[in-house]
């Protein structure tokens, strides 16, 4: 997922099983480390350091369930865990980069989302933690689109584990929505045509309606998805870009005006900082992972407390009412690199991250990594509610390897933020994207 690479899951019997194909890697295998559970695994770490690396998502949303499970690891192990935060923008290079040069940063445990895992999986690049599979908690009943993004194409081999997931929504103040007479949309017009209504009557002359970064694809391809659209189709191994399809730019359309009619600030940003940019308390609404909520009225991390009692959230909506807008189903998993200099420990290491007690602490934050938490998560807050309800109704990337190419080339940012900025129509913004999805996808 990326971010948030955020699914939960209402469609944990749903929505999940529709997508878990969509999720699973290439039939590549990746490492081949031999050995039993007992070696895939180990608390032998007495004057040793591991290197973690963590998106940060989990430093600004739930510090809490970081700092708990490394406190619980070094006691059992004697190890120590150096935490190195990272981001997501080119954070595959970042990764690969650092496993090459090697050295004291040399990481053991990487966050990787799960429209990437496939790719790491067919190069070969991460440990394999099959025969430890029954080590690690409710892995029975780990989501079925994680676990599917986490394995060999045929299930049969473990090389990550399901760490979160998520969705979208929107996240909104209450106050200005109160204030300027409106309730929460029922439908897509109506959610357009609210951010002019929340300008004029909001009381905030410096104030942005709607927040909507330039380069956030979550959302924008969420209202593709919403208008019968698409990213690419995959006939007899050749893959067409669809985005130049009426109905995936009439759903870029609707995107562009929700842009260009609240937040031509974000125009060329994406969506890692929109929580802080809501804070600053002259943002009416973000299209942000649930999470994301609580951050903007932390008192850390560039949260703004005095916001606590006015922000809430409901589901995008769609074009008829009782309907909502497709979000992206997402979500993180956790991997050991193949060489990692302590990669029994590092396995370890995901072992706790992940268990029973840090995934009950997650589920008040982020959809947790398995179906028998998610009526605790559903039950944690108002936003989680929504999220199961968002979940419903999902999409996911095309079901390829080289998926991850089209990622780290930033083909569908540079779409969008050309839309944005006016520098294409939708139309020539659409068809330039596609010419280059089907460059990567094909290979050619």
């Amino acid at each position: 997922m990326k971010r948030k690479k955020l699914a939960a899951l209402a469609c944990a019997t749903a929505s999940v099983a529709l997508v878990a194909s969509a999720c699973s890697s290439s039939s590549s295998s990746g490492s081949s480390n031999a050995g039993s559970s007992t070696s895939v695994l180990s608390t032998a770490g007495a004057g040793k350091t591991i290197n973690v690396w963590i998106m940060t998502d989990a430093q600004k949303g739930w510090p809490d369930v970081v700092n708990q499970a490394v406190s619980r690891f070094e006691k059992a192990t004697g190890a120590k865990v150096k935490i190195n935060w990272t981001t997501w923008s080119g954070y595959t290079t970042k990764i690969q980069a650092a496993i090459q040069a090697g050295g004291a940063n040399e990481p053991d445990v990487v966050e990787i989302g799960d429209t990437d895992t496939a790719s790491f999986i067919a190069n070969q690049e991460l440990y394999d933690l099959t025969s430890a599979k029954s080590q690690f908690d409710n892995s029975s009943t780990w989501l079925k689109a994680l676990t599917a993004s986490s394995s060999s194409a045929d299930g049969s081999k473990l090389y990550a584990v399901p760490y979160y997931a998520g969705d979208r929504m929107a996240i909104y103040r209450t106050d200005l929505f109160s204030k300027a007479g409106l309730s929460v949309p029922t439908t897509l017009d109506q959610l357009e045509s609210d951010a002019a209504v929340l300008k004029a009557k909001a009381g905030d002359p410096s104030l942005v309606p709607y927040y909507v970064p330039g380069k956030d694809w979550y959302v924008a391809l969420s209202f593709v998805f919403g208008a019968g659209g698409g990213i690419a189709t995959d006939s007899g191994g050749k893959w067409t870009g669809t985005l130049e399809s009426a109905a995936s730019e009439q759903g870029l359309a609707t995107w562009a005006k929700l842009e260009a009619d609240s937040s031509t600030a974000g125009q060329t940003k994406d969506e890692t900082d929109q929580d802080a940019v809501m804070a600053q308390g002259h943002t009416g609404l973000i299209f942000g992972a649930g999470w994301e909520a609580s951050s903007v009225t932390a008192a850390t991390g560039g949260g703004n407390p005095k916001l606590a009692n006015d922000i809430s959230t409901f589901a995008i909506p769609g074009t008829t009412a009782g309907t909502v807008t497709p979000t992206f189903l997402g979500g993180s998993d956790l991997a050991v690199p193949a060489n990692a200099p302590n990669a029994a420990l590092g396995a370890e290491f995901v072992k706790y991250y992940t268990d029973t007690t840090s995934e009950t602490l997650l589920a008040k934050y982020a959809m947790p990594n398995n179906t028998t938490l998610m009526s605790t998560f559903e039950a944690g807050s108002s936003a989680n509610k929504v999220a199961g309800q968002a979940a419903a109704d999902s999409w996911f990337v095309p079901n390829t390897p080289a998926w991850t190419n089209v990622e780290s080339q930033n083909v569908l940012q540079n779409m969008l933020e050309s839309i944005a900025t006016g520098k294409q129509s939708v139309d020539a913004a659409a068809k330039a994207a596609d010419t280059q999805i089907a460059t990567i996808l094909n290979g050619s």
